[in-house]
Formats: C-alpha cells, sequence, structure tokens
C-alpha cells in the first residue's frame, strides 16, 4: 500500500520546465509554468518576442535597411537565447535541488533523459540564436560607421 499523498497542482516537473523553455521559452512559457501568470518575466519575454516578430515582419515586407527592424530583430534573438539558457539551467539542475525548490513534501523524484535531450537541443538553438543575433548587430554597426 502506498503511503503517498495526492499530488499537488503546484509540483512541477523538471522535463516539462525544461522543455516548455525549448519550446515556448520565448514567449515565458517556462516562467508562466513555474510562477504562474503574474509573472512580470514572463510577460517581459512574451514583449520582447512580438517586438522582435514586428522586425522580421518589417524585414520581410520593407527590406534589410528598415532601420526600426535593425532594433526590433535582436529583441527575438535574445529572447529565444534568454529561454534556452533557462532550459539549460532548469535541465542541469540537479534533482535534489529540484526537488527541494518545487515539491519538498515529495522528495526526490528522478528524472530520466528528458530535460538532457532538452538541454542538448537548448544549447544548439540558443548557440545559433546568439550568434546571429551578434552577427546581425556586428554588421548593421559596421554599416553604420562606414557610413559616417
Amino acid at each position: 500500500m502506498s503511503t503517498a499523498g495526492p499530488v499537488r497542482s503546484n509540483t512541477h516537473s523538471k522535463t516539462l520546465a525544461t522543455w516548455a523553455a525549448v519550446l515556448g521559452g520565448f514567449f515565458g512559457l517556462h516562467r508562466f509554468y513555474l510562477r504562474g501568470m503574474a509573472d512580470p518575466w514572463g510577460w517581459l519575454h512574451a514583449a520582447a518576442a512580438f517586438l522582435g516578430m514586428m522586425g522580421v515582419q518589417r524585414i520581410r515586407s520593407l527590406g534589410v535597411d528598415d532601420p526600426l527592424a535593425t532594433f526590433l530583430l535582436p529583441c527575438l534573438g535574445l529572447t529565444i537565447t534568454a529561454a534556452m539558457l533557462s532550459a539549460i539551467v532548469h535541465g542541469l539542475t540537479p534533482d535534489e535541488r529540484w526537488a527541494q525548490r518545487h515539491h519538498p513534501e515529495f522528495g526526490t523524484i528522478p528524472t530520466a533523459w528528458g530535460p538532457v535531450l532538452g538541454v542538448i537541443l537548448a544549447l544548439m538553438l540558443g548557440a545559433t540564436a546568439l550568434m546571429a543575433t551578434v552577427s546581425f548587430v556586428g554588421q548593421r554597426l559596421f554599416e553604420a560607421l562606414l557610413a559616417t
């Protein structure tokens, strides 16, 4: 007979938090999952992603020389990078520490390969987004310096 009680609704899975950050972290999904809809940093992720997508749309419709898109597009790249960093931190947090923070009454719940696979994908996506953002901003900066 099991002595464990019913699972509380605020018990958060490390695997689910990692994959929420990988798949929807640029919209703040991982923040909303862990801290609720009132989390201001989650809404900041969503706002920055929206601004970045506006930059993508402006570049698609007006071309790469649009000055406003030059400032909007890096918002998306930095938001993706921050979300992937969160996924890496969540996925690499030891199970004991995760249990202590998110469900101390249930003890350590071992995770398998789910968070590790999420971390691998987050590292690839985050590095790609960061390199693309840095190269875009660097190119625009040098073009502006050479134009003067």
